[in-house]
């Protein structure tokens, strides 16, 4: 029966078939690349498959040409031409037993042998027309042989005249299918050979895909291996995620600059924190419950030396419920909630954005280290909507790559509008988890504010009792006369010291 016949050509088992769907559930760019290909060609999603048992298994076996239905034929033929070549056992090397590693480049070369065939340069697109026509006929077949196994099933129900019917309707159909697959057997050999010529034809590029998908494999391990350094938390990924980092970030090399200058900054910002937090003028005002040893008040430590007592400290203290004192900072340190607007307008693009984004992410870097609530709002002009992320809840932020990714990629361009994004974080200043906050303005500054609505928003900020920081990106042009009638403190990033870095961060 048609319907147990495979729809790919390497044998791999049930682990690699669910993690193979595991890793297009985690992946839009996987996804898409399935959804793509079969609208060209029938059963892309298990060339896909073939592709990565090719190479994730370290022993490759190929089912029997009687085993694989017709209209995957074409697959092959494809396969054939880059496997035991010097090309692909060097992409082996990188690959095998590696579920990511094998994953990406799956999707990479995927990718690659997509555009060769929607180039029509290896199969043309009447070609392509012949390969699904086999697909219907071998679904043809599977729905007759489905006819037959139910014409059987109630013909041994039945009995007499019904039973005999039911049993030449069965024999009826069988005849018919057995031409049909004579017919599709007829059709796959003349199909077969005129695309077999045009693989052969294209050995040259099939190969060229292959050593591309070498090159950009070894850049987006890099790549991801500096961004999860720099920018990935220490949070576990599924395979899927990984493959889809790597993805994002061979295709786009704007994302390593951001994250190799997001790891000076970063490294800067935690230096100068920590050294921030070792001078603060620190003052004892009121008792609470908590973790913290150093602080402890002083019967808690008596309950040590008690037996009993000592084992519902040790409750208590995984419970974050001892009793010590709690310190307050004589000097005004933020330590609130933090939303940052970003400046994603046409005159932020090239170094400027590149700046600006870093900025953003250390700033993001240090909220999900100390567990506060994170929002990015990044805008252009009055008429294109805000790009939200948003970070927060009780737990540790665990920050989630896609949508960072998501960040450090988007840029719509256009005009410049502080109002918009301002008003945004007004509104988001006066919800539960961001009361108390403080909003970081970065920009190159290069907007006209209007008087009236200035006067309304130094209302509003004395009203929330909040700060306004503004990093003033001050690569090429910039401009500081806006910002500065609105802001606390405006900060540069033209030198990135330790008096410029400690401008930046220790305040934020």
């Amino acid at each position: 029966m048609v319907n147990e016949f495979y729809n790919h050509w390497v044998e791999v088992d049930a682990y690699d078939r669910k993690a193979f769907a595991a890793y297009a559930a985690d992946s839009p760019s996987l996804r898409a690349l399935i959804e793509s290909g079969g609208k060209l060609l029938p059963h892309f999603d298990g060339f896909l498959l073939d592709l990565y048992g090719l190479l994730f298994k370290l022993n490759v076996v190929f089912h029997r040409d009687d085993q694989v239905v017709p209209s995957a034929g074409f697959y092959r033929m494809l396969i054939e031409q880059i496997a035991g070549t010097p090309v692909l056992d060097a992409l082996q090397q990188r690959t095998k037993l590696d579920e990511r590693t094998a994953g990406l480049a799956t999707l990479l070369l995927g990718e690659r042998l997509l555009e060769l065939l929607k180039s029509e340069r290896v199969l043309r697109r009447g070609e392509m027309l012949d390969f699904w026509g086999l697909e219907r006929q071998e679904a043809d077949i599977a729905a007759r042989d489905e006819e037959i196994e139910t014409a059987q099933q109630l013909a041994a129900l039945e009995s007499g005249l019904a039973q005999r019917r039911l049993s030449d309707t069965a024999q009826r159909i069988r005849r018919e299918n057995d031409a049909a697959r004579r017919h599709l057997e007829r059709a796959r050999v003349r199909i077969a050979a005129p695309a077999k010529d045009n693989v052969e034809r294209n050995r040259s590029r099939l190969l060229a895909a292959a050593l591309e998908t070498t090159a950009g494999l070894d850049q987006a391990a890099d790549n991801s291996a500096a961004w999860s350094l720099q920018l990935g938390g220490s949070e576990r990924r599924s395979t899927g995620a990984q493959i889809e980092l790597g993805k994002r970030l061979a295709a786009n090399p704007k994302l390593k600059k951001v994250a190799a200058l997001v790891g000076r900054m970063r490294t800067e910002a935690r230096a100068l924190r920590r050294s921030v937090f070792a001078r603060a003028d620190n003052e004892i005002y009121e008792t609470g419950i908590g973790a913290e040893l150093h602080r402890l008040l002083p019967h808690e430590l008596i309950a040590l030396r008690h037996p009993l007592l000592r084992l519902d400290f040790r409750r208590r203290l995984l419970e974050r419920k001892l009793a010590g004192y709690q310190l307050r900072d004589k000097g005004k340190q933020a330590r609130g909630p933090m939303i940052v607007c970003l400046d994603g307008s046409s005159s932020m693009e090239g170094d400027k954005e590149i700046w600006a984004k870093a900025v953003s992410l250390t700033l993001l870097d240090i909220a999900r280290r100390q567990r506060r609530a994170f929002r990015s709002i990044c805008f252009a002009g009055p008429n294109q909507p805000l790009h939200i992320l948003d970070l927060h809840g009780p737990a540790p932020i665990a920050a989630d790559s896609i949508k960072i990714l998501e960040l450090a990629e988007y840029f719509p361009g256009g005009g410049t509008d502080f109002r918009k994004p301002l008003t945004a974080a007004l509104e988001v200043l006066r919800e539960k988890p961001f009361r108390r906050g403080d909003i970081v303005f970065i920009t190159d500054g290069e907007c006209q504010v209007d008087p009236a609505w200035q006067r309304e928003f130094l209302a509003e900020k004395k009203r929330l009792d909040f700060s306004l920081f503004a990093v003033l990106i001050d690569v090429v042009s910039s401009s500081a006369q806006s910002l500065q009638v609105i802001s606390d403190r405006v900060t540069t990033v033209s030198r990135l010291t330790s008096e410029s870095g400690a401008a930046i961060f220790e305040r934020i």
